[in-house]
């Protein structure tokens, strides 16, 4: 069977990116023993990646590269943010964040997102609101382990249940 939406796929990879320099640095990866599942076509996945998987079958390996535009986007400089230290002292909260630490937040629809902190002092906590990954190429090398059809709950869930199907939630 060939990747195609609403099919399930599981797979290995390896994600490198490229520091300014033009030096592969490694990101993270999946194994064999721990893949990366999901079901294909429904936006779970970066839409330039599952366009570089769609037609591979299993045992076939891949390898390519996705810019800045067809990854996480550019680098946003106004994405940045200074929320007032008050905000992290609601509900007896100690401790502030500190320079480096990923934050959770949530915009007024109430949308969560995470945002990095790049500064703190008395009086404010400042955020970058960019993806971790904006800017930056993203290279992709792996296998492609299993294909099958999704299941009915699958498709109205809009995600996978596992290698086969049958993972809770």
């Amino acid at each position: 069977m060939k990747i195609t939406s609403n099919t399930v796929v599981s797979l290995t990879y390896e994600l490198h990116t490229t520091t300014p320099e033009g030096n592969q640095v490694f990101v993270e990866k999946a194994t064999e023993e721990n893949p990366l599942v999901f079901l294909c076509g429904v936006g779970m996945m970066l839409p330039k990646f599952e366009e570089h998987l769609a037609g591979l079958t299993v045992g076939d390996e891949y390898s390519f590269e996705l810019a800045p535009a067809d990854g996480y986007g550019e680098i946003d400089a106004a994405a940045h943010v200074d929320l007032p230290v008050s905000m992290f002292k609601e509900g007896g909260a100690e401790e502030l964040p500190n320079v480096g630490d990923v934050i959770p937040l949530q915009d007024n629809q109430g949308n969560q997102f995470r945002a990095g902190v790049t500064a703190v002092n008395e009086e404010i906590v400042s955020v970058d609101l960019n993806h971790p990954m904006a800017g930056k190429n993203l290279i992709f090398a792996g296998k492609i382990l299993t294909v099958r059809a999704a299941t009915a709950d699958e498709l109205s869930h809009g995600h996978a249940h596992g290698v086969d199907g049958h993972a809770g939630h």
